[in-house]
């Protein structure tokens, strides 16, 4: 019975009156919930150290690592990952002092990692810039394509037909390609997945330099959405399997921080190319290099993406632990971690092979609690990506400033400042991650959000009669737009991809991640379809305040359903989302008043801490914690 109610978990907390007695089952049901809850925490921790060196040993023999430096490590590893931090049983354990020394580096410096983990950030940095460029490269473009095909005057059919092209890879990343995620995963790995995508999208880029009608230029945007949706999923899950948690986040929203540097490329490229006249044989050279030229940086992760090793819990989800150990070893400075990293990793995927229920991995998203509430706190955050309105200025912000005064190549300057910005204001999220955390991030971001977009859509109504309140019109407008890109960068740009890649467990990691991105791309295309119709049914004034209003509902959903990820391992964030929505709710409820008492009354309050108190004792938040 207890297997049963460990086999099929429900966590959930409720108060218990002094004068409660449980019955015996109840009593069963809250030893396995205990049992359960405490192998989440640390599986290791009621071992001793001699326990966990043949523990460590076994380890070792079982997965043919018997050389015996590999023995050793695997020992010494095993007892280092029941308390990491505890450096005294280090010595104790019989480390080198080389190897001691690494260990007070990895706790001090946290920053000093090795080459080659870098080297696969980079690589991450390059997919994400990828993207980026495939994003924005059109903006400019279309100024000269849209014409060209008889989908640029202002009826509400070639409006439209505007938005269906420029969203065309994203419908396909929605219905499609975000779904090739876990076979192309399951087949080709990691780095194979990132190979085929980039491949797809180069190709694509050209193709796009070579179309005639708008109907072509579709097509080949829309297959541009195979190489855009496995790769947007993939890359942040390869970044978040292959860093130490000390520093995922800041790592992994590397994704969005270079996909802002791609997206400043993309509005570079507008420009470098918009002077470039016709020749007798290419019509509308232009725009045909500046779509084309997002195929570059495709080009170069194709090029050196197999120099980077596979990820290690890639590996151990194929059985293959001692690929995985060898590629931890390339991703750690000492075989020493590798083996603490890799033996704490497998514990804790024991750990959470008890919450599979054995049905389909789509299915298991909903049905296992855990799952269901780490899929609609992703689910949220890619949401609001979306439609916290950032894409209305980076594919139709050239079309904003020329509605608004700007000559076509002032537009595109100006829409190059926005991408300069988006980037330069995504890097204070590399420090503020992993120590403000990505809830405070989104928490006070998106008021700001919603400010600066009310302040944008209220400048088009400033009139434009005199030289003095034209310039203050224009002013006005792209200040609101940089003011957004501000506010937006550290916040609402790093955090989706980081968040959704971290969430979910190991088994329905691809699947999970599949979702996550198929939502951001789904109303990404439903944003870039309807903006210009928005636009001229409810003036830039209306279309403004929409996506404002969405920041403010954003707020709230974050507040009560999106619990805090930052400093924990991947696999530890089982017990984070183990944690019941209504219990989360109510927490941050009561983190509305502790603000106003702390910032606005400068009050010395504590704040409450959720999860500690979830660890009290083995109780609950409320006293409790029953097993359904």
């Amino acid at each position: 019975m207890a297997f049963q109610m460990i086999k099929h978990t429900k966590l959930t907390l409720y108060a218990q009156p002094d004068s409660y007695r449980p019955s015996v089952a109840q009593t069963a049901a809250e030893r396995a919930r205990r049992s359960i809850n405490t192998k989440l925490a640390n599986p290791l921790a009621a071992f001793s150290c001699n326990e966990l060196r043949k523990m460590g040993r076994a380890y070792a023999y079982d997965h043919a690592l018997a050389e015996p430096e590999d023995v050793r490590a695997m020992e010494i590893g095993a007892c280092l990952a029941r308390e990491p931090e505890d450096l005294a049983q280090a010595k104790e354990l019989g480390v080198t002092d080389e190897e001691f020394e690494v260990l007070q580096n990895e706790i001090n410096h946290r920053w000093a990692q090795p080459k080659l983990l870098y080297l696969v950030i980079a690589l991450c940095s390059t997919c994400a810039a990828v993207q980026g460029m495939d994003e924005t490269v059109v903006n400019g473009a279309q100024l000269f394509y849209a014409g060209e095909f008889g989908i640029g005057d202002r009826d509400a059919r070639s409006t439209w037909l505007v938005g269906l092209v420029n969203s065309a890879p994203y419908i396909c990343c929605a219905f499609i390609g975000c779904w090739l995620t876990t076979p192309f995963n399951n087949w080709f790995g990691r780095r194979g997945t990132i190979f085929i995508t980039c491949l797809i999208s180069a190709i694509a880029c050209f193709w796009q330099g070579f179309v005639n009608t708008w109907w072509h230029m579709f097509i080949a945007r829309f297959v541009l959405g195979f190489g855009i949706g496995p790769k947007s999923a993939t890359v942040p899950i390869y970044a978040a399997e292959c860093t130490p948690p000390a520093i995922r986040g800041a790592l992994v929203m590397q994704w969005q921080m270079w996909t802002a540097f791609g997206i400043m490329l993309g509005y570079v490229a507008d420009l470098a190319f918009y002077g470039v006249h016709d020749t007798s044989t290419i019509h509308g050279l232009n725009w045909r290099l500046m779509m084309a030229s997002a195929m570059i940086p495709a080009v170069i992760v194709c090029c050196f993406v197999f120099m980077c090793p596979e990820s290690p819990r890639w590996y151990m989800s194929k059985g293959r632990h001692a690929a995985a150990y060898r590629a931890m070893t390339s991703l750690r400075y000492n075989k020493i971690q590798a083996a603490r990293d890799l033996f704490y990793m497998a514990e804790l995927l024991k750990a959470e092979e008890n919450m599979k229920i054995g049905q389909s991995k789509i299915r298991e998203l909903w049905t296992v609690p855990r799952n269901r509430r780490a899929m609609l706190a992703s689910e949220i955050v890619m949401f609001m990506q979306q439609f916290c309105g950032v894409n209305v200025i980076a594919y139709y912000s050239s079309s904003i400033f020329t509605d608004s005064g700007f000559s076509n190549q002032s537009a595109l300057a100006a829409s190059l400042g926005f991408g300069v910005i988006n980037f330069i204001f995504a890097i204070p999220a590399v420090y503020t991650i992993d120590t403000f955390g990505r809830r405070n991030l989104l928490l006070t971001t998106f008021p700001l959000m919603a400010l600066t977009l009310l302040f944008t859509g209220f400048s088009f109504w400033i009139p434009t009669d005199t030289r003095a309140s034209s310039n203050a019109h224009v002013g006005c407008i792209a200040l609101g737009i940089y003011l957004f890109g501000m506010v937006y960068s550290p916040g609402e740009g790093p955090v989706p991809f980081t968040y959704s890649a971290e969430a979910y467990p190991l088994y329905v990691r691809t699947i999970g991640m599949s979702l996550a991105t198929a939502t951001t791309w789904f109303f990404n295309a439903v944003l870039s379809i309807t903006w210009p119709s928005l636009q001229q049914a409810f003036k830039p004034q209306g279309a403004f305040g929409w996506y404002a209003a969405w920041n403010l509902i954003g707020w709230a959903l974050v507040l009560l359903f999106m619990p805090e990820t930052k400093g924990k391992t991947l696999e530890e964030l089982d017990q984070v989302f183990s944690i019941p929505t209504y219990v989360h709710a109510a927490y941050g409820f009561r983190q509305i008043p502790y603000f106003f008492r702390r910032y606005v009354f400068r009050r010395k309050v504590e704040p409450e801490n959720l999860f500690d108190r979830d660890q009290d004792d083995g109780q609950g938040l409320d006293q409790g914690m029953q097993v359904v």
